[in-house]
């Protein structure tokens, strides 16, 4: 199978991997004949990328790190937690946060179980799924994310445990925002920014007197937005003031957000989501942690075209644990022209570097 950009898709195309939304319901299923009709309707929702079946790429699959049943789970925890905290009054704060807690830290035992025995890089490629609301499967990436630098950075379980509850919540004050200035399409007033800038205050307030929970997991909601230098918010505080656990959100939070469907605009591909922290390593991030990032996360999807820089093209087939910048690439064309099929292993090919991502529709479909 092979990942393309559902613009460039053409009518009669097969689709390589089942589309789902965030309840797991099935939009259209693995092996339909796409029509003009579907991929409209794909574009309506948000997907900008999808998977789709041809000749070359045949056996090259995209295995799920996180399996639809436990992610469809970890939403609805999410999400019902977060919904009582937004629409029902009469409940205490502390009272909903620490009756979730519990189900939160099972939740986050079972995503360190599902990261420790997958062999695969992680890749949480939200495209591939449509959701009614973007803040409940950005939680769920987000404490991904984390949880995979956490590894890297051979935190400790606890640490785990804390890293993970505090990911999960560290957007919560976002329930004190209006719904609509969240999902608003175009540019935000000065107002409005100032209204979505309090949410890691709100969530620190809702956090910090709940019994069963660290403190800690109250500053990484205050803190996640906080940067190195000082330019981050609510407090503008740098360096070591900065909690490190925020500082791992932090990364989480930035790539998650910028490789996932908006309303105002669309994703990224990862390694343009990688880019982006590279430029704030350092100043705006931890180098360690993006580091600890790198090595943890799928920075070139299985599936994704991808242009070397002698001018090869090919797919990328299989990751290479430790190294995601150094995949193994099916080799499909040479010098311009097709060629026959072979892999080509960048962890071993040290010379040979990725330069460019294709997601146009391969003319051999």
């Amino acid at each position: 199978m092979r990942l393309v950009a559902t613009a460039n898709v053409e009518s009669g195309t097969i689709l390589g991997k089942t589309v789902r939304n965030d309840k797991g319901q099935i939009l259209l299923s693995e092996g339909v004949e796409l029509n003009e009709k579907m991929l409209r309707r794909l574009l309506l929702l948000g997907i900008t990328y999808i998977y789709i079946k041809d000749s070359v790429t045949e056996g090259i699959e995209y295995i799920e790190v996180l399996p639809d049943s436990v992610r469809r789970k970890a939403v609805q925890t999410i999400e019902t937690t977060f919904q009582e905290l937004q629409n029902d009054s009469k409940f205490d704060t502390s009272f909903v946060i620490e009756k979730a807690s519990k189900r939160f830290k099972d939740l986050i035992r079972q995503l360190l179980f599902e990261l420790k025995n997958n062999e695969n890089l992680l890749t949480m490629l939200a495209d591939v799924y449509t959701y009614d609301n973007y803040i409940f499967t950005h939680s769920l990436h987000v404490t991904m994310y984390s949880l995979a630098i956490g590894m890297k950075l051979k935190l400790t379980p606890k640490e785990l445990e804390i890293l993970g509850m505090g990911a999960i919540l560290h957007d919560v004050g976002k329930m004190k925002v209006p719904f609509d200035i969240l999902q608003k399409p175009g540019k935000l007033t000065d107002q409005e920014y100032d209204e979505i800038k309090r949410h890691p205050e709100e969530g620190f307030q809702m956090l910090r007197n709940v019994p069963a929970m660290s403190l800690i997991v109250a500053h990484c909601a205050y803190q996640h937005h906080e940067r190195l230098n000082g330019t981050g918010y609510p407090r503008g505080i740098e360096g070591e003031d900065i909690h490190q656990l925020a500082k791992i959100i932090a990364v989480a939070d930035v790539f998650d957000a910028v490789t996932s469907n908006r309303v105002y605009r669309d994703a990224m591909l990862p390694h343009h989501g990688l880019e982006i922290l590279f430029a704030g390593s350092g100043t705006l991030f931890d180098p360690k942690i993006i580091e600890a990032f790198r090595k943890g996360v799928a920075i070139y999807p299985v599936g994704i075209t991808v242009i070397l820089d002698d001018g090869r093209k090919g797919v990328v087939s299989k990751q290479n644990m430790g190294v995601s910048d150094r995949p193994i690439v099916r080799i499909i064309e040479e010098n311009g022209k097709d060629t026959d099929p072979y892999e080509l292993d960048l962890s071993v090919s040290l010379s040979t570097m990725i330069v460019e991502c294709d997601t146009t529709f391969p003319k051999n479909v």
